[in-house]
């Protein structure tokens, strides 16, 4: 008999928190970056609020090109001084808010279903969205062979990258609006979603075991790549076709011990933000080179190209998108409805800027007080 909503919120929050760590190192949470960027500590660099490092954590995926570049290119480390940009590299979610709360991180760049659920898990108590990285970048792709149009997808296997993940709830909310049922804990119904780890998703789509998926950049190109079509792009369901897919985040008792250390890494943020948008097939070329030495393999051009093209990056962190994903997670039985109320502190952001002559960002009304 299927579950009824509260219990499968409950089974799917607990599924979340419960989902492995997909990424272990001797610190037990994400592996750890390999030192072979440009950014040297520079002689006579005193360290920020006397920390010796600040650990720093990100995806292995160009939606977290902020991170990829900011490390490949010096940004941070720049702006450290002699404190040392300690980069830890991460799979999932869950594993990086589980990291973010023993203190093996401080900042991270992550998604918002990660960000929403570790802070309605904690009381609010353990994380603040302080700014924007990424919009864009998610694609439903498909088998051409077996869905021709939308309407097709219904009674297909199609993937996501994790229960309750940001593009499982999108795909769920999606799924909905079809007029579709979907039981979102077991993924069984009107259309299956298979939740399925993006590294084997390809592999899954060329055995014939999924039929399409709603997945991030890269995956979506290496889909196309092994002959797949993008059926429906994730920002045309957005107003001005713009969505929050990476934030930035950190620890509530970092930032409040830290904020010298928060706004230098917010100050390299930006900056290297304006440096992507301003060069971008220099900045696609060094987010490709470290994707390669995190991961040992660079993404060849059939599948850098059109993923870079997908991805917008931005300082704003789309708040107000970021609240509607929250409410697409509770039509998915997924999350009771969430108070967000303090989830985005927002002025360090502002004050680095106002420093450049540029307007604020708004945080939707879901600032911390």
């Amino acid at each position: 008999m299927p579950a009824n909503r509260s219990t499968i919120r409950r089974r799917g929050v607990a599924a979340l928190a419960a989902l492995p760590l997909l990424a272990l190192a001797a610190c037990g949470y994400g592996s750890e970056a390999k030192d072979d960027s440009s950014a040297k500590i520079a002689a006579g660099a005193e360290k920020i609020d006397g920390l010796d490092s600040v650990k720093i954590g990100y995806f292995g995926n160009l939606t977290h090109a902020t991170a990829l570049v900011g490390n490949q290119k010096g940004f941070f480390q720049k702006e450290l001084g002699a404190t040392k940009a300690d980069y830890r590299i991460f799979n999932a979610g869950p594993s990086e808010i589980e990291a973010l709360n023993s203190g093996s991180i401080d900042i991270g760049w992550i998604g918002p279903s990660p960000s929403i659920n570790g802070y309605t898990k904690s009381d609010g108590k353990n994380l603040r969205i302080i700014g924007g990285s990424a919009s864009g970048g998610v694609k439903l792709v498909v088998d051409p062979k077996k869905i021709k149009s939308l309407k097709d997808v219904k009674g297909k296997r199609i993937a996501t990258p994790q229960l309750g993940n940001t593009q499982d709830v999108a795909f769920l909310n999606w799924a909905a609006e079809q007029g579709w049922k979907v039981d979102a804990e077991s993924g069984k119904g009107d259309v299956s979603v298979v939740r399925t780890d993006n590294k084997v998703t390809p592999d899954a789509y060329k055995s014939g075991s999924i039929d399409g998926a709603w997945v991030p950049e890269p995956t979506a190109s290496k889909l196309v790549a092994e002959g797949g079509k993008v059926l429906l792009d994730e920002s045309s369901l957005w107003p001005d076709k713009k969505f929050v897919i990476t934030n930035i985040i950190v620890s509530q008792k970092f930032l409040k011990e830290h904020p010298k250390a928060v706004e230098a890494v917010l100050k390299a943020s930006v900056e290297t933000n304006k440096w992507i948008n301003a060069n971008p097939d220099e900045a696609k070329a060094a987010a490709n080179k470290q994707l390669g030495s995190d991961s040992g393999k660079e993404l060849p051009a059939d599948v850098l190209d059109p993923a870079w093209k997908s991805i917008q990056i931005t300082d704003d962190p789309l708040a107000a998108t970021l609240n509607t994903e929250a409410q697409h997670a509770v039509k998915a039985g997924l999350l009771d409805d969430p108070k967000l109320d303090g989830i985005y502190d927002l002025t360090l952001l502002n004050k680095v800027l106002a420093a450049e002559g540029r307007p604020a960002v708004g945080d939707a009304g879901l600032s911390a007080k």
